[in-house]
């Protein structure tokens, strides 16, 4: 008989044994360990028990614009004196974002609908898990609830019919164990149900294969401090900064955010932020002493992550330090150099050697991972964008089929970074300016295409025309109506780099 099954043989199959056939299956290459997926901060529907009413992440666009327009329209969010004394069951978290969203300084909140598509197009729907939460609750709370999700999850999924033929077709037919994929505020809750588990004894390590994060603030974000303070600068209109100052006060959340690096610049020195700086600044004290006292548990006894793999967003213009002038928050682009023995590296003046070494535009680059990890990837991506970009969702993939050892996004600083507003007003036209990564030089805009998609629909709504601007590259851009638009800059290399902006109505006050 030939390989090709050109010959014929008269041959009998007992019971259960299937026929020969020409061509041999294909196995899919797919995972058969339970996943789970844990979404930013802002990422997960809120609803009010008590009221029935959905106050965050509604599929109908229309009330994005609304909700912040309204002077009331975020009360809802506001932790309440019940919430501060540790009763967490007026708010509950029904599912992982399914349409974008905006909120003031941290521009677009992408959904999760391709990356959960993605997970479940190599692992069976059974075996993925989403994680929504209530994300203005501390990280420890969120984390305690996570850890006890997931024991549930790899049981449940264990028992199951699919699992026992899914492992079957496994290399060494083992056990499912347990993947995390997090993105942002997601992994420092996955590392907080680790920290639990382990000081419950319950083994959440052991069962788990690897951690995925995806621009997630290790160090915290010094953008955590510019929205505590309202960004006085005024580059958004006063009512949104309020609101948002406002209701990130009252969230411990947020300041679970708060740097955890020193990143106040004093001239000839540098320091960490105190409670006492943060409720100078517009923030909690209590809550902010408490998120310190979290994280420094966190930095001195928190746990390794199983197969830890960091994607971290580079090349995107991002606070990374601070300087504070009576109460008031000014951006730093800059972060400071460290020696081996990590003390401040400083010129022969005595001065600290300052550098840029961008981000994700939310979250400082060197923040964005911790050791020790199994490898960091670099991508050009805005912080939104590393959950749904396809080069980092086809990182995911790969890590979830255990062949990631050889397979990945391509690697590197990419061509450039987005620089875009928050918010713009419909109808007037805005500057669009493309930032050079750390180390490279943007000398041309051959190549290089910037268009405006509808965040809802997907369509293009304009294209801009890139040129010359003060020195560098930039487009004029009018959004023609108000509502939520996502950017595009593809320059033909690494994944395009997309950003939301909200367009206002110039004439709502």
């Amino acid at each position: 008989m030939t390989y090709g099954g050109t010959e014929q043989t008269n041959v009998s199959f007992g019971a259960g044994v299937a026929p020969w056939t020409p061509t041999p299956p294909v196995t899919p290459d797919a995972t058969h360990d339970a996943v789970i997926v844990v979404p930013g901060i802002m990422g997960s529907a809120l609803r009010d028990t008590t009221t029935g009413r959905w106050v965050w992440g509604l599929r109908d666009l229309r009330w994005v614009g609304a909700a912040w327009r309204h002077e009331d329209g975020m009360q809802p969010l506001h932790l309440d004196d019940d919430e501060r004394s540790g009763r967490y069951d007026r708010i509950e978290a029904t599912e992982l974002l399914r349409a974008p969203v905006w909120a003031p300084f941290l521009k677009g909140i992408e959904p999760y609908d391709d990356l959960l598509d993605a997970v479940r197009e190599v692992a069976h729907p059974k075996a993925v898990r989403e994680f929504p939460y209530d994300w203005r609750l501390p990280v420890a709370v969120n984390g305690a609830r996570l850890a006890e999700a997931a024991h549930e999850h790899l049981a449940q999924w264990r028992a199951s019919e699919e699992h026992a033929r899914a492992r079957r077709s496994h290399p060494d037919e083992r056990e499912a164990r347990l993947v995390f994929v997090a993105h942002s505020m997601g992994g420092l809750v996955t590392r907080a149900a680790f920290a639990h588990a382990a000081s419950q004894g319950s083994g959440l390590a052991p069962e788990t294969r690897a951690v995925v994060t995806l621009g997630t603030p290790f160090l915290g974000s010094a953008k955590a401090a510019v929205i505590l303070n309202g960004d006085r600068s005024g580059r958004l209109p006063a009512r949104l900064r309020r609101r948002m100052q406002a209701l990130s006060a009252t969230l411990p959340g947020v300041h679970d955010l708060l740097p955890d690096y020193r990143c106040v610049d004093a001239g000839l020195d540098v320091h960490r932020l105190t409670p006492t700086d943060v409720a100078a600044l517009g923030g909690d004290a209590e809550l902010a002493r408490e998120a310190q006292e979290f994280q420094q548990r966190m930095r001195e006894k928190g746990p390794e992550l199983p197969g830890h793999r960091a994607v971290v967003g580079v090349a995107q213009p991002t606070v990374q330090s601070l300087r504070l002038d009576g109460g008031v928050v000014h951006e730093q682009y800059i972060s400071f150099e460290r020696n081996g023995d990590g003390e401040l590296a400083r010129d022969r003046n005595g001065v600290p050697r300052r550098r840029d070494r961008a981000g994700d535009g939310t979250v400082y680059r060197d923040a964005a991972s911790f050791a020790p990890t199994m490898g960091v990837t670099p991508l050009p991506l805005q912080h939104g964008a590393l959950a749904k970009d396809s080069v980092a969702i086809a990182y995911v993939r790969a890590v979830l089929t255990e062949h990631d050892q050889a397979l990945g996004p391509a690697l590197g600083e990419g061509d450039g970074g987005l620089d875009v507003p928050d918010c713009v007003e419909a109808g007037r036209p805005w500057l669009l300016r493309l930032r050079p990564g750390p180390g490279s030089v943007l000398d041309t805009y051959a190549g290089i295409t910037c268009t405006v998609h509808d965040a809802e629909t997907g369509l293009r709504v304009a294209t801009g025309r890139l040129g010359w601007h003060d020195g560098g590259i930039g487009a004029w851009i009018t959004l023609p109506v108000p509502g939520l638009y996502r950017i595009r800059i593809s320059t033909g290399g690494n994944a395009p780099v997309t950003q939301l902006v909200l367009a206002l109505d110039p004439d709502d006050d």
